[in-house]
């Protein structure tokens, strides 16, 4: 009671001298009817939004202090109940690929006056059931994620009902869970990585994979196993090589494949087995590209630095991590239906390096 009542006296001193600024002073509403804009645009435009021009900016910017308005971005985020933080799920932070796509995440969350958390899965499933289940006591606003647990059952994610949070996947997704995704053109990257092995003279094309259960797993190697069914060459089951996360069950894995079934031609679905590769050979004697051509999906700054420098499919992946978060702001931001299915399918491309190149063979 002491308090609130010098508490009052305070407010109603300073009120007086025009100190503290009263109920009637100007809000983010008022702002937007004199402007003619929207409140969200005028949001966005204090956040410094790349999507908001230039010249509406400077025009926002000019009428908030000609009216004297401040916004409050404390007050706004505790209003709208917002943690103005976004969640990062991903399988691994080693792998080029998704330090970029996380990049792309970040930019976009920095311009929408978010932060991000990274979560790291190391594949495991019951790692992604516990970090979702976790970040919906509100730590987050929503979840950007490459999924761990496609052999698993996904259930879990609709039992939050209504209230679950805005989910959008990219690159690894689950088919039978309807959210935004932003995808690449696998398949037809697989196909034409095949292809070129072919074209470069390879017969015996192995196809190395850590698990082939896996969305993007399943649809590199039907791109694989089309190519060679168009150029008329057998398919053999033992040359799609199954390897795992761990680098020395690889080496031995890809040691054994090499020394037993005599590929001429390495197709790598993730860039770690292209490094698995690389040192394998090594160790074997195996020449890069004269006995062995090698192709990877990868994003790796230093491929043309390699020896031999390692002809890639890259994926645009910073790209990808801008799209999947523009598509999760589409939901915060423009109240879009969070389950609304919105498919961004982005091309990759093929980089020709050395690994592949026709070199005559040492006789």
């Amino acid at each position: 009671m002491f308090i609130s009542k010098y508490y009052s006296l305070y407010l109603q001193r300073n009120l007086k001298k025009g100190l503290i600024a009263t109920m009637d002073s100007i809000n983010i509403k008022k702002l937007a009817e004199a402007l003619n804009l929207s409140t969200s645009t005028i949001s966005r435009a204090f956040r410094d939004n790349s999507d908001i021009s230039g010249t509406t900016k400077e025009r926002i910017l000019a009428k908030a202090k000609e009216l004297n308005y401040q916004p409050n971005h404390y007050a706004s985020n505790l209003r709208e109940q917002k943690s103005k933080t976004i969640a990062v799920i991903v399988p691994e932070l080693a792998n080029n690929y998704f330090s970029q796509a996380i990049h792309g995440i970040e930019r976009v969350a920095r311009e929408n006056g978010y932060h991000i958390l990274i979560y790291v899965t190391d594949d495991d499933y019951k790692k992604e059931v516990n970090f979702i289940r976790h970040l919906h006591n509100g730590r987050a606003d929503g979840i950007i994620m490459s999924v761990s647990g496609e052999a698993n059952d996904h259930n879990y994610l609709n039992k939050f009902g209504t209230k679950r949070l805005p989910l959008v996947f990219f690159d690894r997704i689950y088919e039978d869970i309807e959210t935004p995704r932003v995808i690449t053109n696998d398949y037809n990257s697989s196909f034409l990585a095949t292809e070129h092995l072919i074209e470069q003279g390879c017969r015996r094309i192995a196809y190395l994979v850590v698990n082939k259960s896996l969305s993007i797993g399943k649809t590199r190697m039907k791109g694989y196993i089309d190519a060679l069914e168009k150029y008329h060459i057998p398919f053999e089951e033992n040359l799609i090589i199954d390897c795992s996360n761990s680098y020395e069950e690889n080496s031995i894995i890809i040691k054994d494949a090499l020394h037993q079934l005599k590929p001429d031609g390495v197709f790598t679905s993730v860039e770690r087995l292209a490094f698995a590769t690389y040192y394998a050979c090594y160790d074997l004697g195996i020449n890069i590209p004269q006995d062995l051509k090698v192709i990877s999906f990868s994003s790796l700054e230093i491929a043309p630095l390699l020896n031999p420098s390692l002809t890639t499919i890259t994926q645009p992946a910073t790209e990808i991590g801008e799209q999947a978060a523009k598509l999760l702001f589409k939901i915060l931001d423009d109240n879009e239906d969070k389950n609304l299915f919105n498919e961004v399918i982005l091309q990759s491309k093929i980089i020709v390096r050395n690994s592949t190149s026709k070199e005559p063979k040492n006789h």
